[in-house]
């Protein structure tokens, strides 16, 4: 899908939940696509919040409250659901489970993070796809048994971040790559030039790409951060930046 076809999507579901005064939602988005959304208003008195179901989630569903209803009352196990995948003899890996489910004719877009802790697997999904995948029986080469399971009983993994402060001379993608990931601007230029390089999702080219609070950068091979501030000026007049390294 488009950013223009997402955001045309968008206020389609906007206006249905302003004109019905029920709940609509978009199927599960990729952190780009809900990127493309963050600066979308809805029409009226619409609210539009994101849920992958669990905090943290990766995946989210973008839904459309009516003016009646206030967020706090708002319940994403009404639309996404999950399944609990436990694999015997074996611990297959998040490309297995992905396999396995597609191979049941299941879009991806219907099903959102996929948490994995040993032999045990935890699937988000919309609620209309939910009695079909619990019919699976294989992943990979492991026999498998499935149940359904509440939102607030999935086990939520820590999200591990390692903190990185330093100063920069400007705010551009090169030497916040370099800052980040410990290289000179000079690697983090040609790497950017390469295509190796995205800014909040998508790929980027320009090195001198001016750099915001709340911004997401990665760098293929090395990983990716997300900008949490700028400002303030050293002694030299450098512009100091705090940013959180994804473990």
């Amino acid at each position: 899908m488009t950013n223009e076809e997402l955001l045309k999507r968008a206020d389609d579901l906007a206006s249905r939940a302003e004109k019905t005064g029920s709940v609509t939602h978009t199927a599960f988005l990729t952190p780009a696509e809900q990127y493309v959304l963050r600066g979308f208003r809805p029409r009226g008195d619409c609210r539009m919040v994101f849920s992958g179901g669990v905090e943290g989630a990766e995946r989210r569903c973008a839904f459309f409250l009516p003016d009646w209803m206030d967020e706090a009352y708002f319940d994403p196990s009404d639309t996404i659901r999950c399944i609990r995948i436990t694999a015997h003899f074996g611990a297959p890996g998040h490309r297995d489970y992905l396999g396995a489910l597609l191979g049941m004719g299941v879009g991806r877009e219907w099903i959102g993070d996929i948490l994995i802790e040993e032999s045990v697997a935890h699937v988000l999904c919309i609620q209309s796809v939910e009695a079909h995948l619990l019919g699976i029986e294989k992943v990979g080469r492991c026999g498998v048994k499935t149940a359904a399971v509440a939102l607030e009983d999935v086990p939520v993994p820590e999200r591990r971040v390692k903190e990185i402060s330093f100063t920069v001379q400007s705010p551009r993608l090169d030497a916040v790559l370099s800052g980040l990931f410990h290289l000179s601007r000079t690697q983090a230029a040609e790497r950017i030039r390469a295509g190796d390089a995205s800014l909040n999702y998508t790929e980027c080219l320009r090195p001198d790409a001016e750099i915001r609070p709340g911004d997401v950068v990665s760098l293929r091979g090395y990983g990716k951060a997300e900008v949490k501030d700028l400002g303030g000026q050293s002694r030299k007049g450098r512009t100091y930046l705090t940013g959180e390294v994804y473990l």
